[in-house]
Formats: structure tokens, sequence, C-alpha cells
């Protein structure tokens, strides 16, 4: 992560004291925004790749403001790690993943499996698979799957499901949840 400094005082030590005063809150709202309001007015997402070997943990919002430094590393962690190509991710979705992770109660990262994918991953993708859309919210930044080794595909899946805030996938076979900011549905098993 890098340390740039705006207007004098350090993006890091900004999120210092915001992170040392983050209060996470008891899951009372319907909608993944709505719950993470009450986090304090910071939100967080960790995560890392095992495709990379990278690893991510940043405060995103501070305040009732998307921090735009943490979202562009976001959605640079979570580009298409075939060929180096991203977009930006839909905050929208990166809120249904804080969300869920802060519903979990659990400290572990998540595990990338996939965010953005360009139309030619995708493609390669299905015709491998009969499990990829052909217009897949993965190639407009908002989607992602994701794996947690101490909570299983039912127990994330339940927690971005109570979110209410888009589609929610299960792949227990591949042990991963799908979560993107789309309509609010549910398939797999």
């Amino acid at each position: 992560m890098t340390n740039t400094s705006t207007m004098g005082i350090s993006r890091r030590a900004i999120l210092g004291v915001f992170a040392a005063t983050a209060v996470t809150a008891a899951p009372t709202f319907s909608s993944a925004a709505g719950f993470l309001r009450g986090a304090g007015d910071v939100r967080r997402v960790q995560m890392y790749s095992g495709r990379t070997g990278e690893k991510m943990d940043t405060i995103y919002w501070i305040d009732g403001e998307y921090v735009g430094e943490a979202v562009r590393e976001i959605s640079m962690f979570m580009r298409d790690w075939r060929n180096g190509k991203a977009v930006a991710m839909d905050t929208r979705t990166i809120d249904i993943i804080a969300a869920t992770h802060n519903l979990l109660d659990v400290s572990e990262p998540y595990m990338l499996l996939s965010g953005y994918r360009s139309p030619e991953t995708n493609a390669m993708l299905r015709a491998h698979s009969s499990g990829v859309a052909r217009n897949s919210l993965h190639m407009r930044g908002q989607a992602a799957d994701l794996h947690l080794d101490s909570r299983s595909v039912n127990q994330i899946a339940r927690a971005a499901l109570a979110c209410q805030a888009g589609g929610v996938g299960r792949y227990s076979s591949s042990s991963f949840v799908h979560m993107d900011c789309g309509d609010v549905r549910t398939w797999g098993s």
C-alpha cells in the first residue's frame, strides 16, 4: 500500500486514527450499505490472491466518503490475473464484500478467486464450463468469487444474502461464493 500525502496529512495517519476508533456494529440493517453505516463510518476489505501471492488489507471508506486511492487499490487487486487488465470495481460490490465479512465476524481475509474478468478470459472460461455467464457481471467489475477457510459456502452465502443487496451464488463443489451488485437473487447449492 502506498503512503501518499494530501493536505499535509498522510493517508496512513488518517487511516490509523480511524482504524483505532472503529466500532463494529451488530448486524441490524437489511442492506450492505445500511449495515456498514453502523460500523463507525469506517469500511475495510481484507483479501489475498493465491494466483498472484498478493495480500490486501485496506480501509476504503472513511466518515461517509470512499477513499479514492483505496478503491483504486482494490480495483487493481481484483484485476484479471490472467492478463493484468483492470477496471474500476463497483463500490456496491465492495460494500457487499465488506458487509458479508463483518456479518461473519472473522479476522481471516477472503481468498479472491475471481474479481474483474476481461471479455477474453470470460469467453475462455465459458468454453470450459457451463457455469460461466455470457454477460457475466465480472466483466463489468460488479462481481467477485470468494472463499474463507473458516466458514462453509452456506455460511458465507447466508451472510451475503442477509445484505439483500445483490446476487449470491453457492458453488459448494468448488468451495466459493459469488457475490455481485446486480438484482437480488440466489442460485447453486
